[in-house]
């Protein structure tokens, strides 16, 4: 059917829907509903340039991310559309997190990590910014339990590694704050045993 552009409000007193319809059954899914109360329930993804505001309250759940939990090693690059994830890491083998490619639309863009399995003794976790000596990382890195060098500042580098023998339930939080589509800062915050390095 094609498109109908309408030139004024469309109004309706029981609700509108978005469906699909699956082309092998006939099933009919509900991708996106507004009922008669003006409630919104929808199955995928809302993206707004501007402003969203309520006087009531916004009720999320962050999502939980399993890529990199499994008990073999894993190599993945992130996309900006993943921002707000917990990814759980199984350090037991090599990591190798890769963050999205250069764009002016990553800033803002932020993921926390939780180490579920320490670091193995002779592999580690990497975070890696790409593009080559065009990024760097400034990181909190702190030692857990504490010693005269916790916390240590590191401001240049693309890599931050969790090292060989991290204990479990290490933490890291980052955050882009700066990319102009050629260099890129993203702040990072580690908390963990042994310190995390950027390097």
């Amino acid at each position: 059917m094609a498109n109908t552009t309408f030139n004024g409000p469309v109004r309706s007193e029981n609700g509108f829907e978005q469906i699909s319809i699956a082309s092998s059954t006939g099933t009919v899914t509900t991708n996106f509903d507004i009922d008669s109360s003006g409630n919104i329930t929808d199955v995928g993804s809302i993206t707004s340039d501007g402003a969203i505001s309520t006087t009531s309250t916004i009720v999320g759940r962050q999502v939980i991310d399993t890529t990199f939990n499994a008990a073999g090693a894993a190599s993945d690059t992130l996309t900006a559309a993943q921002s707000g994830t917990l990814f759980l890491i199984n350090g037991a083998a090599a990591n190798v997190i890769t963050l999205p490619a250069l764009s002016t639309g990553n800033v803002g863009v932020t993921y926390d990590f939780q180490l579920t399995v320490a670091v193995g003794g002779s592999v580690t976790t990497t975070f890696v910014l790409p593009g080559s000596a065009v990024s760097n990382f400034q990181g909190m890195l702190s030692l857990v339990a504490g010693t005269a060098a916790n916390a240590v500042s590191d401001v240049a580098g693309d890599t931050l590694t969790l090292v060989a023998a991290t204990v479990l339930n290490a933490r890291v939080s980052m955050t882009c704050v700066v990319d102009d589509g050629t260099n890129s800062t993203w702040i990072a915050t580690a908390l963990s045993t042994p310190i995390a390095t950027i390097a």
